[in-house]
């Protein structure tokens, strides 16, 4: 049982690790970004969430969500996410309406 014990204390440990070290950023398809992206990026030293996305960003600012507004939060936040890119992968729904707390916007 020991062995056990020791194997789920070190997952964790790299669950937590990674938790607080790296983060998702959605990008949803829109305009010019026709497939969107989901993009794995180092976050440490940064207050975004772990998983977050533009129309995140506009929501937890309390600002409304439009194309205008989709596309400073991109400029602004897109060359931090792509200095510390480390990976990316296809569009998540499923992620993005995490993002959102499950709201959707077009």
């Amino acid at each position: 049982m020991g062995k056990l014990l020791k194997r789920i204390f070190i997952l964790s440990v790299f669950a937590a690790a990674f938790y607080f070290c790296f983060g998702l950023f959605i990008i949803q398809p829109i305009g010019v970004l026709r497939e969107g992206s989901t993009i794995l990026y180092f976050r440490l030293g940064s207050n975004a969430k772990f998983i977050t996305s533009i129309d995140g960003i506009l929501m937890d600012n309390d600002e409304e969500v439009t194309l205008l507004g989709r596309m400073f939060v991109l400029g602004k936040y897109g060359k931090v996410v792509n200095e510390r890119k480390v990976a990316s992968f296809p569009y998540s729904d499923t992620l993005y309406l995490i993002s959102t707390n499950g709201k959707e916007f077009n």
